[in-house]
Formats: structure tokens, C-alpha cells, sequence
């Protein structure tokens, strides 16, 4: 089991913080909604397929329930808002925002409060998480005074706070509703309800007009392979194992290492620029996550 867990954690810090570089490669011929479509519903399908290959039976109708919504909302909600601001933000000030989750973790999971809130150093790295989201913040604010683009970079950041909040409610929603059962068809079930949630606002978000499969480039079916094999398959089956056997704030330290990769391999793949004060709001938030962890782990 601990070989199990060690590797699970491996999988979720090191893959996931790849997969804001695949998902640039993807929105250069794929919109957002329509690649979080077929990447949760394909990685749905394989896992649903390995569960009926082990002989795992299907779950009770309520728990199908409580998976598919916890699905939409960590997938649909939280990683398709990511995707959707990743059109107008740089991956690695994406993963920065997303390094908060720890933080979200604490304020929302109310049943863990009396141990979060009855230490000081918790109450501090929240209180420090939310200042590196309002230094983050704070930098694009006069641009959304004087540009479109200044205008949709602060609210992409804007959409993946609120993206990480969801992930969160349906993280936590997921942990304390669904019981005791393999996490393949858990995860099967989670990722075939975001993935046709996806496709049903794929037409209402996504500009959908000028898009033919015929133009989708190699380059983004290779990252679209890799986000539903690695990204999904692999990295969200490894999450929900890690959500029902360790406490979820610990869980979302993988926070820790994701913004890190992302940032450097934007910078050595795409040539990405990160300011000072990004990279002082990610020692910051990281330095948060750090107090957090210490009485949460």
C-alpha cells in the first residue's frame, strides 16, 4: 500500500504539472470545451472498459449520482475553467493560481475545521495564500483598465480562482458522499459525466464556426493523447485512490510541485516570461501551502 500511495502521489505532482504545457499545444487547433469532451470521455471509456474487464459491478444508482456530479464539478468546473483561461494566460501563471487548492481546502472543508482553525501557522498560510492570489491579481488590474487583452488575462484569473473552488466543493463533495468502492469505476463514472457535460457546452462556449477536425494539427493530437493517457487515465485515477485513502488537504499538495514543472517547461518549450511578481506571489502561495500542510499532512 505504500508503494501504492508513494507512486499515486508521484504520478498527480509530476504529470499534472506537464499537462498545462499539453493543453497549450491542444488549444492551438482544439477549443477548450471540446478537448476537455473528448479527453474525459475517451479516459472515461478505458477505465469503464478496465472495470468490466476486472468484473467490477456498476454501483447503485446513488452512487452513480454522486460521482457524476462530483465529476462535473472537479472536471467540468475546475480543470475546463483552467482550460477555457489558458487561452488568454500564460501555463504558468495558470499553475500558479492552481497552487492555491490547499488554501480552499482548509476554508471548505468544514468537518476538519476544528483541527485547521485551532492552529496558528494554519490560519497564517491561509491568510498568506490569499495574499499571493491578490498580488497575483493586483498585477493585471490597471491592464484590464487600458486593454481587451489586459481585460480577458484578469478574468481568466479570475475563472480559474473560481475553478479551483469547484474542484474543491467537488472533491470534498465526492469524498464524504461516496462510499467505500473501487476507484476505476469511480474515477470511470466522474470522467464520462464531465466528459458529456463538455460536450453539451461545447457549442454555447467554444467558437466552434471555424473549426474542422481536418485542420486539428498532429501536434495536438499528441497532447490530447497525452492528457487523456497520462493526464486523465493515469493522473486522475492516481487522485481519486489518493482522495479516499489520505485527508484532501493533503491530497492537494500536489500543489507544491505542479507550478514549478509547469513554469519551467513553459519557459524552455514556449519561451514563456515570468515577472517578478509572479514569481514572488508563487513563493508566496507556495510558502502558504507549506504552513498548511504541516499540521494537515
Amino acid at each position: 500500500m505504500k508503494l501504492k500511495i508513494f507512486l499515486a502521489f508521484t504520478a498527480i505532482y509530476l504529470i499534472w504539472g506537464s499537462t498545462y504545457l499539453a493543453a497549450y499545444f491542444g488549444l492551438g487547433s482544439i477549443p477548450p470545451y471540446l478537448m476537455s469532451a473528448l479527453r474525459f470521455t475517451a479516459a472515461g471509456m478505458i477505465l469503464l472498459g478496465l472495470s468490466f474487464f476486472k468484473g467490477y459491478p456498476l454501483p447503485p444508482r446513488k452512487n452513480i449520482l454522486v460521482n457524476a456530479l462530483g465529476g462535473i464539478m472537479m472536471l467540468v468546473g475546475g480543470s475546463g475553467s483552467v482550460l477555457w483561461a489558458q487561452q488568454y494566460i500564460p501555463s504558468g501563471l495558470a499553475a500558479i493560481l492552481v497552487s492555491a487548492l490547499p488554501i480552499w481546502f482548509v476554508i471548505l472543508d468544514r468537518k476538519q475545521w476544528p483541527l485547521y482553525f485551532s492552529n496558528r501557522l494554519i490560519i497564517l498560510g491561509v491568510l498568506l495564500g490569499f495574499a499571493g492570489i491578490i498580488l497575483l491579481f493586483g498585477s493585471n488590474a490597471m491592464d484590464a483598465t487600458q486593454t481587451k487583452e489586459g481585460y480577458m488575462k484578469s478574468l481568466g484569473i479570475l475563472v480559474i480562482i473560481a475553478g479551483t473552488i469547484m474542484w474543491t466543493i467537488g472533491s470534498l463533495y465526492t469524498k464524504y458522499n461516496s462510499p467505500n468502492q473501487d476507484v476505476t469505476v469511480s474515477a470511470s463514472i466522474q470522467l464520462l459525466a464531465a466528459g458529456l457535460f463538455s460536450f453539451c457546452l461545447s457549442p454555447f462556449l467554444d467558437s466552434l464556426t471555424s473549426f474542422s477536425f481536418a485542420d486539428v494539427s498532429l501536434q495536438a493530437w499528441l497532447a490530447l493523447f497525452y492528457l487523456i493517457i497520462f493526464g486523465s487515465v493515469i493522473g486522475y485515477l492516481s487522485y481519486v485512490f489518493l482522495l479516499s485513502v489520505r485527508p484532501a488537504a493533503q491530497v492537494g499538495t500536489h500543489a507544491y510541485v505542479n507550478p514549478v514543472i509547469a513554469v519551467v517547461l513553459g519557459i524552455v518549450f514556449i519561451n514563456e516570461n515570468i515577472s517578478l511578481i509572479q514569481m514572488i506571489a508563487l513563493v508566496v502561495i507556495l510558502a502558504s501551502v507549506v504552513l498548511i500542510n504541516r499540521k494537515t499532512a
